[in-house]
């Protein structure tokens, strides 16, 4: 698989993702779950460009119906942040990973706004790259060669950590269970965030910059390219009940350096 041009074509989307007059063209998927002409451009785009690269490999995406749930795939979240995007924040990311084998063997996650691009290959580490002013130099000494900005979960005690949670928003029933596990974390750690891009929330545990995140209900293109990034950095991460992530079906979801993550999965477990 040549992972340089997925690289490549993910950034490439960036003119997709800041294109002002795609933005403004909103849809509501259901009650506080929207989509942009952004997301069906940047899936169109990128699928197009898979099939050049890899055509024999599936492709799944938020914003397809169809979703392969077995052999080599593409797992795409054109744009996670949608509402983000929408009012004018800049927490937003591409997310493209490509499954095989039963793992997830490649994971980028870039943001097309602050130019920050996370990547890892299985088996050689999560890394870093500024691609404000572009990627070529990345390109040129390769994506599987480069060896600059290792990225490292903490070793903080739980105590000490900063905990990204998801609210759910589609599913404000769960409101008070979900804010009362946050309010427990809240007084029994640093301090709690809401950053509303799954794919970069794993990127931030995977880079030390804050140190767990749960979410109740997490799709496949959600973090399927971050948990990667995720475990090649020494994070961990699993469904609420301890059990591997399915990479199919929605899942809850607890990540973190080892100390926030087992304190979490207690926490979590019987939630």
């Amino acid at each position: 698989m040549d992972y340089n041009q997925i690289v490549k074509l993910v950034y490439d989307a960036r003119k997709i993702a800041t294109d002002a007059v795609l933005k403004a063209d909103v849809q509501e998927k259901s009650k506080d779950d929207f989509v942009t002409a952004v997301d069906f451009a940047i899936s169109d785009f990128i699928k197009k460009g898979l099939k050049d690269i890899a055509p024999d490999v599936a492709f799944v995406t938020e914003e397809e119906s169809e979703h392969v749930s077995s052999g080599k795939r593409f797992v795409l979240d054109p744009i996670d942040g949608t509402t983000n995007l929408i009012r004018g924040g800049k927490q937003v990311s591409i997310s493209l990973g490509y499954y095989a084998d039963d793992a997830v063997q490649f994971g980028v996650v870039y943001n097309p706004f602050y130019g920050e691009m996370f990547f890892a290959v299985k088996g050689q580490g999560a890394h870093y790259y500024n691609a404000i002013d572009g990627i070529d130099r990345l390109i040129s000494v390769g994506v599987e060669n480069y060896k600059e900005n290792v990225m490292h979960v903490t070793d903080l005690p739980y105590s000490k950590s900063i905990v990204e949670f998801g609210a759910n928003v589609s599913n404000k029933l769960m409101a008070d269970k979900n804010f009362g596990i946050a309010k427990k974390v809240f007084t029994e750690c640093l301090d709690i965030r809401r950053n509303c891009s799954s794919a970069l929330t794993i990127c931030y545990v995977a880079d030390g910059r804050i140190d767990g995140y749960f979410e109740r209900a997490l799709k496949v293109w959600d973090y399927c390219a971050a948990s990667l990034i995720l475990e090649e950095a020494g994070g961990k991460l699993s469904q609420w009940d301890g059990s591997p992530l399915p990479y199919v079906e929605p899942t809850t979801i607890v990540v973190g350096n080892k100390n926030t993550y087992e304190y979490l999965l207690k926490v979590l477990k019987d939630a």
